[in-house]
């Protein structure tokens, strides 16, 4: 007979204290301080971020440290701080058309109104290991270079000037918050845009690259990439006015789409758009296309049956959180559930036997 393997406090006490010291290492290496990771792990800062739904890099950075590098684990963490968090109110919708820019690029218009601005990226770089890093030794410092201030206008604007792309609707409808009522389908795009934000990078990026092989049909251009810092503005009633409470970075995408046009509304350009927490531009750039992907129906368009123009698929499959309670759920103790199905297989097991055993005899006394 199988039996339950036996623990309980003190076992569990033991796997956290073993856990420490593992997050630790070896003692004789300099601890890693939250400001390090903050500063040079700043990428993974600003994931953690974007799929914590929570900007604050040093809770980030701790979270990080905390799960020892297992992003997913410290998205967790930050998370589950988010709920202990008191809602004071809502802030008013950002403007990205102010973005100070660090980075701003179009690859559907060389000579961009407002201009290309390369900033720091990975794009020109080559894939070699760099054993300088390993070196230690000093960094280079970059020329100067100072953030445009100045509004930047989306490239987009320039072709709805020309009435060639879609124009999106204004409204004053308040848009559902997905941290406060559960997903319910179908969804508006404001809540599916707040779950793609919130989804895991990979699988948006899986989603995306199916569209571009393909499954969808949905040939996309980068209409305009642009990282940098905007203005968190706050209605303060006892004030009458709005005040700014501080900054956030983030990265935003649209894209360029082609679109046949429909009985109503003649061949243009349609959009998908996307906008997260920190220097996020492969998450950006993958969530516009999902977007696009999910706006067929709204669109008039053909369902072609793929997985990324499926709403119900996309966005409940895209929580990292929820996909690894689900899945991680099963390495813990089952051991009522088993027994039973060790029985069930066992009691089929006999009777296939008496069975085969029936057979035989029959066979015999013919």
């Amino acid at each position: 007979m199988y039996v339950a393997v036996k623990g309980g406090e003190r076992a569990i006490d033991n796997a956290h204290a073993w856990l420490a010291e593992e997050r630790r290492g070896d003692a004789s290496v300099a601890e890693l301080s939250l400001a390090q990771i903050r500063e040079q792990l700043a990428l993974a800062v600003n994931r953690v971020m974007a799929e914590g739904s929570l900007f604050d890099p040093d809770l980030a950075a701790l979270a990080i440290k905390q799960s020892r590098g297992d992003l997913i684990e410290a998205i967790f963490l930050i998370r589950a701080y988010r709920t202990t968090l008191p809602r004071f109110g809502y802030t008013l919708p950002v403007d990205t058309g102010a973005m100070a820019c660090d980075r701003r690029i179009s690859a559907t218009f060389k000579d961009a109104p407002g201009g290309q601005v390369l900033g720091p990226t990975f794009d020109y770089t080559h894939r070699l290991l760099d054993f300088k890093l390993a070196a230690e030794g000093e960094v280079p410092e970059a020329p100067a270079a100072t953030p445009r201030t100045e509004p930047t206008p989306h490239i987009t604007e320039f072709l709805q000037g020309e009435g060639i792309i879609e124009r999106e609707p204004s409204s004053e409808a308040q848009p559902g918050d997905l941290t406060r009522e559960p997903m319910a389908f179908p969804a508006d795009r404001s809540v599916r845009l707040q779950s793609l934000t919130r989804g895991d990078e990979g699988f948006i990026l899986g989603m995306a690259y199916s569209t571009q092989r393909g499954y969808a049909r949905n040939h996309a251009f980068v209409g305009e990439l642009r990282i940098g810092t905007v203005a968190v503005e706050m209605e303060i009633p006892e004030l009458g006015f709005a005040i700014e409470i501080g900054e956030v970075e983030l990265t935003e995408c649209e894209t360029v789409n082609q679109f046949k046009g429909s009985k109503t509304v003649p061949p243009q350009f349609t959009r998908g758009y996307g906008l997260v927490f920190g220097q996020s531009e492969r998450k950006s750039i993958a969530m516009a296309l999902v977007d696009r992907a999910l706006r067929w129906k709204e669109l008039g368009e053909d369902n072609l049956g793929a997985a990324a123009q499926d709403e119900e698929f996309v966005l409940s499959h895209s929580d990292n959180i929820q996909a690894t309670g689900f899945l991680e759920h099963i390495k813990l103790p089952h051991y009522v559930d088993f027994q039973s199905e060790l029985e069930l297989v066992r009691k089929l097991r006999r009777e296939a036997a008496e069975a085969v055993e029936q057979m035989a005899a029959r066979e015999a006394a013919e």
